[in-house]
């Protein structure tokens, strides 16, 4: 017998996030490939100086996250269950990226040259395949999950991730404080546009995140799973860039490395890390 086509909504939307994952997963090896990592063909309005930060960010793209997209993909076409929990691990991480990418560089510094506007779209076409991910991601997950966690492992876990999310919003705090009283701070002279991008984006956005992904695990552990895993992806995958960038800039004795701030990094890292596993083992009691 014939087997007919599936024309369901679920089918299209199946395939589309399918198409739209290996299109993202190519544009990331593309650039990551014309980037400062291999041909040095893109040029970002910036000082040279932030390459061993580039490089990084692009050996992770190519090598971790477009993998991830492309095995998730793989599998969300084969309908395997594990599908969803790797394509959520990359939407937030790529907005970060697609916005940072697009609009963090030195544009009005008449010292620094570049042609990374030429590669707009590609940078857009991230955001937007970010975007359709997330809200896919999201939509297949249970939409509620009793999960089972020990109350002394919960709050050792919510102190320690407190204790180093709350470091390393002190860290940026202190360099801002830093700008507001001498006019300057660690390489802010050489790109304060990205000095300012990144200590928005982090305490606006991944330092509140953090600290609500805890109060959810508190107070709405049934509900919360998908953003959970949204969320944690998110960390998982900018904890691993920071630490690349971190590990370069070591090896290219970068004079901007700090080994105090780069522990903390590593450290918060580890804590975020064993909170995913965490976290999945507590919701895992129950089949998702």
């Amino acid at each position: 017998m014939k087997r007919t086509k599936d024309r369901s909504p679920e089918a299209f939307e199946r395939n589309t996030i399918v198409i739209v994952s290996l299109f993202c997963a190519v544009i990331l090896i593309f650039l990551g490939i014309k980037g400062p990592l291999i041909q040095g063909d893109i040029v970002y309005k910036t000082h040279p100086s932030l390459n061993n930060q580039l490089i990084a960010q692009d050996a992770v793209n190519t090598f971790v996250i477009a993998p991830i997209l492309i095995i998730g993909a793989l599998a969300l076409s084969a309908r395997k269950r594990y599908a969803k929990y790797l394509l959520v691990l990359t939407p937030l991480f790529l907005f970060y990226y697609a916005i940072s990418y697009a609009i963090g560089w030195e544009w009005m510094a008449p010292d620094y040259s570049g042609n990374s506007e030429h590669y707009f779209f590609y940078f857009l076409a991230v955001l937007v395949s970010a975007l359709l991910i997330m809200l896919f991601s999201l939509s297949s997950f249970p939409p509620r999950l009793k999960p089972r966690f020990s109350k002394k492992p919960l709050i050792i876990y919510s102190i320690c991730f407190s204790v180093f999310m709350s470091m390393f919003g002190m860290l940026w705090m202190k360099e801002i404080f830093e700008v507001f009283a001498t006019g300057t701070a660690r390489g802010y002279d050489l790109s304060p546009s990205a000095f300012w991008l990144v200590r928005f984006f982090d305490l606006g956005f991944s330092i509140p995140l953090g600290f609500i992904s805890l109060y959810l695990l508190w107070v709405r552990p049934g509900s919360s799973f998908p953003l959970q895993m949204l969320i944690y992806g998110f960390f998982l995958s900018m904890s691993v860039v920071v630490c690349a960038m971190a590990g370069v800039m070591y090896i290219n004795q970068d004079p901007s490395f700090e080994l105090s701030s780069s522990l903390v990094f590593m450290m918060l890292m580890i804590v975020v890390f064993a909170g995913y596993y965490y976290i999945l083992k507590g919701y895992s009691k129950r089949r998702t």
